[in-house]
Parts: structure tokens; sequence; C-alpha cells
């Protein structure tokens, strides 16, 4: 395995799309609930430990070589929320173009093949990972640090917070990343049936509420 295309896959600035999306923070900080950084850490390990944890899971199924068909047919069943469920697929088609200019692969094609119109990102996010030689827990590493780092850069701008302090709030929580990484890795080896399946019913709401903004600084 790799850990230099870890660093990769992870980085920020693989265009990926991810830094159009807030993760639910822009809705947050509008309705006065994330203010500073106290409230981005409370926001940011309740995203953690519930959407992100379900990703997490995903990604290491992906990763793992379980049915990517299956998989996203779960992403599906797991998101009530539309608007949600289009910006996955938004950002799984957009990861999908990145992952196979990066590390060209028969899997990402048969993937990308099958879903013309973007699988669920988490899905996709797996199935690079795999391509580029990482296993189960490398993919939810990825995708449990950017359910918190996107919404902590985001929350940089929309408040002009410290990034210091956002930075710190990464910081404090990386041990609870490592432990959702080990768990979705742990569940992924077990099977679609084991895979974690948390939820969080306000950022489902408020994503619906910020889809239909006339104006908004993300696109999620």
């Amino acid at each position: 395995m790799s850990r230099s295309a870890l660093l990769v896959l992870a980085d920020g600035r693989f265009p990926a799309g991810g830094h159009a999306h807030s993760g639910g923070a822009e809705a947050a900080v509008k309705a006065g609930r994330l203010t500073d950084a106290a409230g981005l850490e409370a926001f940011c390990r309740g995203r953690l430990h519930t959407v992100g944890l379900t990703a997490a899971g995903l990604a290491a199924g992906a990763a793992a070589g379980l049915d990517p068909h299956e998989l996203d047919a779960v992403a599906d069943a797991q998101n009530p929320s539309p608007a949600l469920r289009a910006a996955s697929r938004r950002l799984g088609r957009q990861l999908m173009r990145a992952a196979r200019a990066a590390w060209p692969d028969p899997g990402l094609d048969a993937l990308a093949a099958a879903f013309p119109r973007g699988a669920h990102q988490p899905v996709v996010l797996g199935t690079a990972a795999r391509a580029a030689g990482l296993g189960p827990e490398d993919a939810a590493h990825c995708v449990a640090y950017e359910t918190v780092g996107g919404p902590a850069t985001a929350v940089v701008r929309l408040l002009g917070l410290d990034p210091y302090q956002a930075t710190a709030v990464l910081a404090r929580l990386a041990p609870e990343m490592d432990e959702v990484a080990a768990h979705a890795a742990i569940a992924a080896r077990q099977g679609v049936d084991a895979l974690p399946a948390g939820s969080a019913p306000l950022l489902d709401i408020t994503a619906e509420q910020h889809a239909a903004w006339p104006v908004r600084l993300f696109a999620s």
C-alpha cells in the first residue's frame, strides 16, 4: 500500500469537487446553530459519527471489493434527502474523472460505464482507493477526514473563523476519525449487511431547505 497515494486521494487540492460543498455547515451557520469554533467542533463530531461513519463504511466496502452496484443501492437507501443524493452523485462523477486520470484501472472504468450519471461519492472513493493500491481502512480514513475537513474549511469562509482554530478542531477530532475509520473497515470486511447505517435527520432537512435558496455560497 502506498501512503503517498493516500495523501494524494485525501488532499483537499485533489480535483474532486469537494471545495464547493459545505457538508451542511452553510445551513447551520444561517440558522445560528454554528457560530464559533466550539460550534464547529460539535457540528463536525455529529457528522463524523453519523453520516461520516456510514459513508466510511461504503468506501471501505468498495475498497474491500464488495459489489459496487449493491453498495450504490445501499447508499441510495440510506440517504432520504433527494438534494443530498444528487450532490453525492455529482461529487462521485467529478471524483471519477480525477481518479481515472490519476489511477487508470478497469474497476473504475466499469463503475463509470455502469453509472454514467455518477455513482455515489463514497463508492467511487473506495473504488479509487482500491485502484491506487489502498485498503478499506485507508478509504475509510479519507472519508472520515473529508467529513469534517469540508465543513471546517467552509466555516472559515462563512464566518471568517480563524483558520488556526479550525485546524485545532480537526486535530482534536483526529482520534475519533481513527476510531470511525477502524469501525468502518471492520464492518466492511463482514459484508454489506454489516455496514454502519447512521443518520442525521437535521442534515437531511436543512439540505432540502438549502437546495431551495436562490442565493448560496456552497452547492450543498
